[in-house]
């Protein structure tokens, strides 16, 4: 059985035929759940892994048919026309069965004239054919819920003594739509074949590959940078089609040995621009080895990110274009995630205002300025020898006696009880601007809990 965590609680998410056989129910309690089973075995469900073998699995079944959709927790498939391919449709059921199990998988295939009733054979028939013109004879005894109703419509339905689809489709129509709306009719029409319905197929990701193939081997630098700006083009115009922009790009090179040089080019930003990215693949080129020829070149952008629509002409983003292609021109030397920049932090603890981020990865921002001043140099803390809340008049520091002419103060400034900072256990510092006979202004705290001074900055 595997367990979600939903509503600040776990929740079943799936249950095996045994444990729906005991009473347990799809996304009642786990804890109600272990009290019906003790000796239950769970696991923690994890749906995005979920969705990406159901899109390696729709990919898969695209052999047999040309129509694929998703369908909750399977798939949906339009097999009019393909199933004789295969010998027809329960041949073609039982290959599709055979080769999931071989996989790994067990499958329940339900297969019918409608969307709804194979739905509803593969979700509560135990799965099926249901032969042309005889949904209503094999789905009546299968209970309300096949026909894709929420929890909260199956259960007033039981209410009202409707369990079966047959019961349902018996029923007055007229209080039916008064009293649940046209939801339910049209589940069961659409299911019986009285009202049309759809497969919206998979659509497959863009795939931001181009290709070219040389007549003529090439190894000179000037005709790979020339054809790699062809393949360029025809990239970004594939991106800019798409609304984004390459992060990460490889060219590839195929020599006529049948090895392959590959380069590799990580961005500052999305980009989309040619002029912009070829003469970042100029160091690259440079260092390829193009053995006896290269006669074939693939472009790939392996990693996209959006890219909104910039306002032509705006202030300031020629200048932002150069920074970013400096950072990726030093970042394909010491590695683009090694170029970092400061960035403010939400904290009133002087030490922890900035983080250090890298650059290709973030964007740059005004540090707000602070309520109270902050030295321009932050160190690790200093002990001072001196004695009493207030600042001492004479104290010696790295060497140096130094003769307070002023001070202003205290800031109290209390550690953040959510941070395990070794730093800030000894509790709270009152922070004091001293400003020396000597011309040095220091930034000096008392710790009231543990008496002592400290040094800890130096202004300007």
């Amino acid at each position: 059985m595997l367990t979600i965590h939903q509503d600040n609680t776990n929740r079943v998410y799936c249950a095996n035929p045994l444990a729906l056989a005991r009473g347990l129910q799809v996304g009642m309690l786990f804890s109600d759940a272990r009290a019906f089973c003790p000796d239950l075995h769970s696991a923690p469900a994890d749906p995005p892994a979920d969705q990406r073998l159901l899109a390696g699995l729709r990919r898969w079944a695209t052999r047999y048919c040309p129509w694929v959709g998703y369908e909750d927790n399977g798939l949906v498939m339009d097999v009019t026309g393909s199933a004789h391919l295969f010998g027809g449709e329960a041949p073609l059921c039982e290959l599709l069965a055979a080769r999931l199990a071989r996989a790994g998988l067990a499958v329940q295939i339900g297969l019918a004239d409608t969307r709804g009733a194979a739905w509803a054979m593969a979700h509560v028939g135990g799965g099926g054919i249901i032969p042309p013109g005889q949904a209503l004879d094999v789905l009546g005894p299968l209970p309300v819920a096949g026909l894709r109703l929420d929890g909260a419509t199956v259960t007033a339905l039981q209410r009202l003594g409707i369990y079966t689809i047959a019961q349902l489709a018996s029923a007055a129509r007229a209080p039916l739509a008064r009293r649940f709306g046209q939801g339910v009719l049209l589940r069961l029409d659409q299911a019986l074949g009285a009202q049309p319905e759809q497969i919206s197929p998979g659509t497959e990701p863009p795939h931001y590959a181009v290709r070219i193939s040389l007549p003529e081997p090439i190894g000179h630098e000037a005709d790979v940078m020339a054809a790699t700006s062809r393949l360029l083009v025809q990239l970004c115009r594939k991106l800019t089609d798409n609304g984004v922009g390459a992060r990460i790009l490889h060219l590839v090179l195929r020599r006529v040995d049948q090895h392959d040089a590959r380069i590799e080019l990580r961005l500052a930003r999305p980009m989309r621009d040619p002029a912009r990215i070829l003469p970042l693949f100029q160091r690259g080129v440079s260092a390829a080895d193009a053995g006896f020829g290269i006669d074939q070149m693939r472009l790939i952008a392996s990693v996209t990110e959006p890219l909104a629509p910039e306002q032509l002409g705006a202030g300031g983003s020629a200048k932002r274009d150069r920074i970013d292609d400096l950072i990726t021109r030093i970042g394909t030397r010491i590695g683009i995630a090694n170029i970092q920049r400061f960035v403010p932090r939400d904290t009133h603890i002087p030490e922890h205002g900035f983080a250090l981020v890298p650059a290709a990865y973030s964007s740059p921002q005004s540090f707000p300025p602070p309520q109270n001043p902050r030295p321009l140099i932050i160190f690790p803390p200093e002990p001072l020898v001196a004695d009493g809340p207030e600042p001492p008049p004479h104290f010696r520091w790295r060497g140096m006696s130094l003769q307070i002419a002023r001070a202003i103060g205290p800031e109290r400034i209390a550690p953040q009880w959510w941070s395990d900072d070794p730093a800030w256990r000894s509790g709270i510092r009152d922070y004091w601007r001293v400003e020396t006979m000597q011309g040095r202004r220091l930034w000096l705290f008392y710790t009231p809990q543990a008496p002592g001074w400290c040094v800890q900055g130096e202004f300007a």
